[in-house]
Formats: structure tokens, C-alpha cells, sequence
């Protein structure tokens, strides 16, 4: 299982209260609505926890500073927990990402799906893509778009199903549910090109941080390896501006020391 790419990127979920859907596309106005809000204002550092359960291997439970540039989509992850991951770490740059290891003090150039600590978080899980340029809405044959309004448990939701514009997602086809009222997302299903329903996630609780809502906790079950499922807790952000020194190779190795 690969917890969502689009989501977890400090998962910063369609709080653009309420916005006014074009006529044209509903849909289209909601995944914009979402990528507003992805944005942070500021720059930020959080506190992330990644507790992952898999059938017959029991709970392992991963510590990470997290520190985040949304001008150039840079962050820097510090590994703390479990010990053997400690002092390792990874940063992104431009183009460029690298995985750090304390053992051999060695940077190593990665690509984007590189397993953090070898998680089913990767490194492109951190990054912000917009929703509005990787997905477009799904017609039905009677020319309308998938849309429609229903409950989630008590909470009046928006249903819709989008399909992807590019290649690179790991979901070729997506269903949300987003609250009426303030346009927030609570569920997500990930579907392969085959339609086979392989992820899905619930955003359990939000926190507001300088205008946006920040999912909190979230919840990522795996529906093709029954069993599996990863919650990813934030916590103790703090935004304003970083320091440049922040997203480079020796601060990164200073952190491990």
C-alpha cells in the first residue's frame, strides 16, 4: 500500500469554504477549492507520526521532523524513531532528492517513490501537486459529470469521481466525499486503471493553522492486502518563515548528530 500522494503532502485538505462551483464543472471548482488550500501561507515545521499495522507483523510506529517550503516545494525529513531509523534522514530541492544515512554519513540521490524508513509513506507523499492539473471530472455516458449529494454517516456530503489527466499517479481513478458546508474532505477511495478499489482513506480530524484546515489525523487502509492500514498523525506545526540554511545537506547531517 502506498498511503496517498496527493493527500499526505502535510495533507492539507479542501478548506476553501464553500466555494462557488462553475456552472460547467462542479467538479473542477471542488479540486480547485482543494489545491487553494493545499498552500500554505508561510513556510512550516510539523511534528509527524506514522503508526502502520500489517497483517502477521504487528504495529511499527515512526517519528519524523518535518520541514516544509511550499515556494519551491522543498522539505527535509529528520527520522527520530524506531532506533534503527534514527539520525537518518531525507531532502528535497528542486529536482533533486536525496536520502541521508547516519551509519555511513553518505547522502544518496533517490528518486520521488523512495520508501521513507521504509514505510508505505514515499517521498513524493510530501510533495504538493495540484489536483486540478492530475485529474479531471468523469463524465457519464448522458454527458454529466459524476456528481452528486449524499450523507456520510451524519455529515451532508459532495460525491464525485475523478479520472486522471497524466500518467504519474499512483491512482488512476479517485472518488471524494467533502462536506457541503465548508468543502472539507473526509473520504477518499484509490482505484487502479482496472477498477479495482486499492486504498481507502478517512481524515479524521482537522486543525486550523493561518487560514487553512490541516487534516490532523488521518487513517489509510489498504483494500488489497486486507490487514494493512497506516495512520499519520501532525502535530506541533509551526508556521513562518524558514531559514535557507534549513534545506541543505549539512543541516540535515547536523540534525543527525
Amino acid at each position: 500500500m502506498n498511503i496517498n500522494r496527493i493527500t499526505l503532502a502535510l495533507v492539507l485538505c479542501s478548506a476553501a469554504l464553500a466555494p462557488a462551483f462553475a456552472a460547467e464543472s462542479r467538479v473542477s471548482a471542488v479540486l480547485k477549492a482543494i489545491d487553494d488550500n493545499y498552500k500554505m501561507k508561510k513556510d512550516m515545521r510539523a511534528d509527524v507520526t506514522l503508526t502502520q499495522q500489517k497483517a502477521g507483523q504487528g504495529t511499527k510506529i515512526m517519528d519524523m521532523a518535518y520541514f516544509r517550503r511550499d515556494s519551491d516545494d522543498a522539505f527535509l525529513i529528520a527520522m527520530r524513531a524506531p532506533e534503527n531509523e534514527r539520525g537518518n534522514g531525507y531532502l528535497r530541492v528542486g529536482d533533486n532528492f536525496w536520502m541521508y544515512r547516519k551509519n555511513t554519513r553518505t547522502f544518496q540521490h533517490v528518486n520521488r517513490d523512495e520508501s521513507i524508513g521504509g514505510s508505505d509513506a514515499h517521498g513524493d507523499d510530501f510533495e504538493t501537486r495540484k489536483l486540478d492539473e492530475l485529474y479531471g471530472p468523469l463524465v457519464k455516458p448522458d454527458g454529466k459529470e459524476d456528481f452528486g449529494e449524499e450523507m456520510l454517516g451524519k455529515v451532508p456530503v459532495h460525491r464525485f469521481e475523478v479520472r486522471a489527466k497524466v500518467n504519474d499517479v499512483d491512482y488512476p481513478r479517485q472518488i471524494f466525499w467533502t462536506r457541503r458546508d465548508n468543502g472539507l474532505l473526509l473520504k477518499q477511495e484509490s482505484y487502479s486503471l482496472s477498477g479495482t478499489l486499492m486504498q481507502t482513506a478517512y481524515f479524521l480530524k482537522f486543525t486550523e493553522i493561518e487560514g487553512r484546515f490541516v487534516a490532523v489525523k488521518q487513517l489509510f487502509i489498504d483494500e488489497f492486502e486486507k490487514g494493512n492500514k497506516t495512520i499519520v498523525e501532525i502535530s506541533g506545526i509551526v508556521p513562518g518563515k524558514l531559514e535557507d540554511k534549513i534545506f541543505t545537506k549539512a543541516y540535515l547531517e547536523n540534525l543527525s548528530k
